[in-house]
């Protein structure tokens, strides 16, 4: 347990230092997918305004370059369930505007983990594999407001540690649907990846992640976040269920904006040797395109 203080003091002072910021579930920003209020204008009709800023965040395929730093923290998993992990995902988000009705955007989340007594009495520490995402979508919402993309997930084993990663190639389809309006964003992510490729003595990969979300952001641009990031494994025919809550708040250190977010989560399904319950401590770098 003094590790696990010591783990979560150390992030504290990492993200809370300079005046925070942010990620919630997925991030982006301005150049589409502008809110329908949006003032101050860049690019296909972006708004600048960290009340805009806070509603495109709330979208995970938003027309902003972001580069946010995730910190998760489990407790209780291991067959013991006295083991702890520790994740820092880097996950940036870059659109790329292909014309003027499309975009296409990259998100990448690339782990590092720390881990202790999850499985067996041992520990390990490295990078863990990759999931890179490819979103195609259009710049302007359909008539009925709803925003979508759809593209390619990969999986890429860059796992420094075996026991970090599957030591499997894979890929599969990926696709978002949402809606904004009067503050409030609701839709669901969603992928499936297989494996076709890699170490033959390792299990095959099939599985699916399901993430529905809600948020509501409010006029000082905090942002209120319910979501699941649900995992089925359907090599194992097993579920991961956490149900996460966050909070966000937008500030700007001087012309640079930055999102921070807290939150916790409680596991409603897993794994045997899961965890229970965790953290997430995020800040996230906002690069407005003018």
């Amino acid at each position: 347990m003094k590790s696990q203080l010591k783990l979560l003091a150390a992030a504290s002072t990492l993200l809370v230092p300079a005046v925070r910021a942010e990620s919630g579930p997925d991030i982006e920003h301005p150049v589409t997918h502008a809110p329908a209020n949006a003032t101050a204008t860049g690019p296909g009709g972006a708004a600048n305004s960290t009340a805009d800023l806070a509603k495109t965040l709330a979208n995970p395929i938003g027309a902003l370059i972001s580069v946010p730093f995730q910190s998760n923290f489990d407790f209780g998993g291991g067959p013991a369930g006295d083991g702890y992990q520790f994740k820092l995902n880097l996950q940036p988000i870059i659109p790329i505007t292909l014309n003027e009705d499309w975009l296409l955007i990259s998100r990448t989340i690339l782990p590092y983990v720390d881990q202790q007594d999850v499985i067996g009495t041992t520990s390990q520490s490295g990078l863990a594999d990759t999931v890179q995402s490819f979103f195609l979508s259009p710049v302007k919402p359909t008539e009925s407001g709803w925003i979508w993309g759809a593209g390619p997930a990969m999986l890429l084993p860059t796992a420094t540690d075996d026991l970090l990663g599957g030591e499997k190639w894979g890929a599969g389809p990926t696709a978002v649907v949402l809606k904004q309006q009067n503050g409030w964003t609701y839709g669901a992510l969603v992928n499936h990846i297989w494996s076709f490729a890699g170490d033959s003595a390792r299990s095959d990969v099939s599985a699916t992640y399901l993430q529905p979300f809600l948020s509501y952001t409010t006029k000082t641009s905090t942002t209120f976040t319910l979501n699941t990031e649900s995992t089925y494994d359907w090599t194992n025919s097993q579920w991961t269920v956490p149900l996460n809550f966050m909070i966000q708040q937008i500030v700007k250190i001087g012309d640079q904006p930055i999102a921070l977010t807290a939150g916790a989560r409680y596991y409603t399904d897993k794994p045997d040797g899961g965890p229970d319950w965790g953290l997430r401590f995020a800040i996230i770098f906002l690069f407005p395109r003018s």
